[in-house]
This record gives C-alpha cells, sequence and structure tokens, in this order.
C-alpha cells in the first residue's frame, strides 16, 4: 500500500518501522516541525523525522497541516492511506476523505476511554490495571472515530509512564500492521464506539507533578509513577526543588502535618501524607543526580519533622 505517515515523538517511530518492515510503500513522513532545545537553543528534529531520513523517506513538516497549500501537497502523493500515531495536529475533512482507505490512527488507549492526549500517563496516575491500543477510522471528532481493532496490555505494578509508553509503541505498531491486512483484503470490521463509555483526558502539565502531600500515599505514589520521566513529580525542600522519581506506599501514620518527614536515617526517607505514609526511594536534589534515598540522605542534611512542598515557610 502507498501510505503517508503523520506521527511526531517516539511512540510514532515503533509504527512507522513495522510499516516499512511489512513492505508498504510509505512516500512521506509528515511530523511537526523542529523545535529548539536547551541552553543553546539548538535545533533538534521529532523522533519521525530522524528516523524517516534514516530510511531516505521524504519528509513534510507543516505548520498548520489543514493550509490549502499542504491539502494540495499531500494530494500529489496519491496515497492510499494515510496512518496517523500521535501527530500533533488536528486533521480536517478534505485530509481525513483524501485517499481511498481514508486515514487511520493509532491511539494508545482503549477507546472510547481516554480520548484525547496524554492517555498513557493517566492510565497510571488513575491506577488502571488493564489498558492497550485502539486502531480508528479517523472522522473530525477527536478519537470519536469507529474501531476497527484494539488489544490490551496490562500494567505492571511498577509501571511508569515511560515503561507504559515502550509497550504500547510496540503492541500499537505491530496492531496496525494487522489492521491494514485486514483493512487490504476486506475482512477489517468497523464498530461504532459506546459514547455513554466516553472519557476524555487532557494535556500533561509540569506544574501537575507538584505534590499534594494532603492526597493518600497510594494516588501520590501513582502521580510519581505517571509522571516518570516527563515531566517529572516534584516538591520542595528547604526552598530547593526535589524531584521524586521512585516511592513506596506504607501503611499507617501518627497523624503528623501531611508532607512532614517523619523518618530520615542513614537508609530511609519517610513522609506523611493525607492517608498513609510514603517512603522515597529515588530522588533528585536539584542541580544533582538522580539517587537512591540512603545516598541522597548521606550527603543532605535534613531531619524528622521538616515540612516538605507548598506548607513550607
Amino acid at each position: 500500500m502507498k501510505i503517508i505517515f503523520m506521527g511526531t515523538p517516539d511512540f510514532a517511530v515503533q509504527t512507522l518501522e513495522a510499516l516499512l518492515d511489512a513492505g508498504h510503500q510509505v512516500v512521506l513522513a509528515v511530523t511537526q516541525p523542529d523545535k529548539p532545545k536547551g541552553r543553546g537553543k539548538a535545533v533538534q528534529f521529532s523522533a519521525v523525522k530522524t528516523a524517516a531520513l534514516a530510511h531516505g523517506l521524504e519528509v513534510y513538516q507543516p505548520k498548520r497541516i489543514r493550509e490549502p497549500e499542504c491539502i494540495a501537497h499531500l494530494r500529489t502523493f496519491e496515497a492510499d492511506l494515510m496512518v496517523v500515531a500521535a501527530f500533533g495536529q488536528i486533521l480536517p475533512k478534505e485530509i481525513l476523505e483524501m485517499t481511498a482507505y481514508g486515514c487511520i490512527n493509532v491511539h494508545a488507549s482503549l477507546l472510547p476511554k481516554y480520548r484525547g492526549a496524554s492517555p498513557i500517563q493517566w492510565a497510571v496516575i488513575n491506577g488502571e490495571q488493564t489498558t492497550g491500543v485502539t486502531i480508528q477510522q479517523m472522522d473530525t471528532g477527536i478519537d470519536t472515530g469507529e474501531i476497527l481493532s484494539k488489544t490490551e496490555v496490562p500494567l505492571a505494578e511498577d509501571e511508569t509512564g515511560g515503561s507504559l509508553f515502550e509497550k504500547l509503541a510496540l503492541a500499537g505498531a505491530a496492531l496496525c500492521v494487522q489492521t491494514i491486512a485486514g483493512i487490504q483484503d476486506g475482512t477489517a470490521t468497523r464498530t461504532k464506539q459506546d459514547e455513554t463509555q466516553a472519557t476524555r483526558v487532557g494535556m500533561i502539565r509540569k506544574q501537575m507533578g507538584d505534590i499534594d502531600w494532603t492526597k493518600p500515599a497510594v494516588m501520590i505514589e501513582r502521580l510519581i509513577r505517571g509522571l516518570n520521566p516527563w515531566p517529572s513529580a516534584y516538591t520542595s525542600i528547604d526552598g530547593k526543588t526535589l524531584k521524586i522519581w521512585k516511592a513506596a506506599v506504607l501503611p499507617g501514620g501518627d497523624g503528623t502535618q501531611a508532607g512532614q518527614v517523619l523518618t530520615a536515617d542513614k537508609n530511609q526517607l519517610i513522609v506523611q501524607t493525607g492517608e498513609g505514609r510514603l517512603s522515597l526511594l529515588e530522588v533528585q536534589l536539584e542541580g544533582k543526580k538522580r539517587m537512591a534515598a540512603d545516598a541522597f540522605l548521606r550527603g543532605y542534611q535534613t531531619q524528622a519533622g521538616k515540612q516538605l512542598g507548598k506548607q513550607e515557610a
């Protein structure tokens, strides 16, 4: 099949690679424009652009895909199908209906649950035991198209946003290739989404990582895992930012104010939450490297009774 592929982050690369491995002709890779990054503001390619160039594919980076000249440019490739995976722009009807088989989307949730942005992180944050990938026939709504196929992926107890990202990227790539085979031979089925079961999630923002210690320990621990590796969960200690990369929930607590350090010996850093206690296992003080709690405690003087986070004076 002649395919126009649209995607931007690492998640999409697995699908692009799978399409090429399956023998499809990717005539164009469409991705977001290059962006400056870091202190030096050096231009950084998207993960999809890097992969596409490595395969000698033509790359197109429109600022606004819905502009008439962009739509006209896509038409010149006379593709059979468009495949979209975390592209980052909303496609107009003219593009959705441009090819014989329309546009299909690789979405990292079991639709209609978790429509919208960041379904991977939210699955961890909300404590889901199972999530998955859906291939949908795109329409003009946000993740509202008919379902072509699904695959379930269980979450491990220590699942992070990053580890789940990798699992779903691989699962989505394989499912996309299988689904296209069904489209080609006419065996693919289309199922309308149950709107009564639909949920929607928004973008992950950096400020979401600011830990509210009044929440239960189980919720905070899930937040830490869900926001790992980006944007990360954090608190403050002595006016400095302390990122928390890994933690464990402990039962009990003595009614101490939420956010107060209960134990800070050479091995453990335990904090009171609104319900239960949290043992901080891996942390990173601003300007320092990530390290285990015991290594942090050997180099940083803190003690029981110290208040972390927003309550700190």
